[in-house]
């Protein structure tokens, strides 16, 4: 049943504003959990009495953890009975590391629940009909766009094997990465920084490119702050070229190090793919066809192999331009510096794409916008991106 409030009377309209405020709340409760919940789905619970109080409110922790309903009906006790439960996502009725959430709701004796997205897992699926048959009310309400997207990345994972695909970079005003020079650290601010390295310690992978590796030597750690889980570091290199000096092979013992690279290669170069190996990085051979390594091929193994749901990329302009190109970029996340360069010659943010016309672009809903020590952080939805010519 999809139900979508705003009927003619009163009652229609006051309770779709409700349903409106509480599955917002529960959208940012869910928010919460991010780094932890995956590769569960990030899930928001908030339980309210028929005075219009709230009783009780969760959201998933950790995986492995009690779900958001668990945590909401633990806070509320008795007073869940005759209650409306808001959730961001269908509850679950199978019987994984924790037990369902359907049977939970049925034993509290809700009235209510109204859910902002279906189950997409077909081993949890079918909750809001089990609540039918015990004579709750479930309702499926689409009207919150925040309810709805905090589940998108385990929803793209589950029905299509894909991982959620953050681009991140940061530019100056006219959208230049690097000086002609390749100088770049440090283009946006300390307060711009420390919310990346927030967003580092919640991934599942960060992604990067050899052009980076060769030119920044990079960490690609999260320090600084609290860590909710240490994300695999892996490194687009068609052609095996990575240096056993770099530090993403030195600090394998803070992070893992994963190396993408021709499935020819890991036999040609064998002595360097055993160098390699003794100093911890996996290696992740990948059959290709020409000299580039196929993205989408590398980013579902990264789901087989690890579970990744959001992987964060962090790398130069050539890299972030076939992901672009070959449809693959679900957010991006831009930190623009108040700063010039004015020089045709400095690194663009994206480039190998072909453009004649306006209509050829790749086209960004603009989600959010805030400020970090003077910059400004955007935050886009990817919408359409054309395919890239023969």
């Amino acid at each position: 049943m999809n139900q979508r409030h705003g009927g003619a009377g009163n009652g229609d309209i006051v309770t779709a504003g409700m349903d409106q405020r509480y599955l917002s709340m529960a959208a940012r409760l869910a928010l919460r959990g991010h780094g932890g919940a995956e590769p569960n789905p990030l899930v928001g619970c908030v339980i309210v009495s028929g005075s219009d109080e709230v009783v009780g409110w969760g959201y998933h922790r950790r995986c492995g953890g009690p779900h958001a309903e668990i945590i909401a009906l633990g806070r509320a006790g008795s007073r869940a009975r005759g209650a409306t439960v808001y959730l961001t996502l269908e509850p679950c009725t199978h019987l994984g590391r924790t037990g369902p959430c359907s049977e939970a709701l049925i034993a509290a004796g809700v009235a209510r629940v109204v859910y902002a997205r279906s189950e997409p897992d077909l081993v949890a699926t079918g909750g809001a009909g089990r609540l039918r048959s015990a004579g709750i009310q479930a309702c499926l309400n689409e009207t919150c766009e925040d309810a709805i997207s905090v589940s998108d990345p385990f929803v793209q994972r589950i029905r299509t094997g894909m991982p959620w695909v953050v681009a991140k970079w940061a530019q100056s005003l006219d959208g230049r990465i690097a000086t002609r020079t390749g100088e770049s650290r440090w283009i946006s601010s300390r307060a711009s920084r420390r919310l990346v390295h927030q967003e580092r310690g919640r991934v599942d992978v960060i992604l990067t490119g050899i052009g980076t590796v060769r030119r920044d030597d990079p960490m690609l750690t999260a320090r600084g702050v609290h860590t909710r889980r240490i994300a695999r570091r892996v490194v687009i290199d068609p052609e095996l070229d990575i240096a056993a000096d770099r530090r993403l092979v030195t600090t394998t013992d803070t992070a893992p190090t994963v190396v993408a690279c021709g499935e020819d290669r890991l036999q040609a170069d064998a002595d360097g793919a055993e160098l390699l190996r003794r100093a911890g990085v996996e290696l992740l051979g990948v059959p290709r066809t020409g000299s580039e390594l196929p993205l989408e091929r590398v980013l579902r193994e990264l789901v087989l192999r690890y579970q990744a749901t959001h992987v964060l990329v962090e790398a130069g302009p050539g890299l972030l331009g076939r992901l672009f190109s070959t449809q693959l970029v679900n957010e991006a996340w831009v930190f623009v510096a108040p700063v010039l360069f004015g020089d045709e010659r400095a690194l663009p943010c994206v480039r190998g794409l072909t453009v004649d016309a306006l209509t050829d672009g790749c086209r960004l809903d603009l989600w959010n916008v805030r400020s970090r020590g003077g910059d400004l952080v955007l935050r886009y939805g990817v919408s359409a991106c054309p395919a890239p010519r023969p």
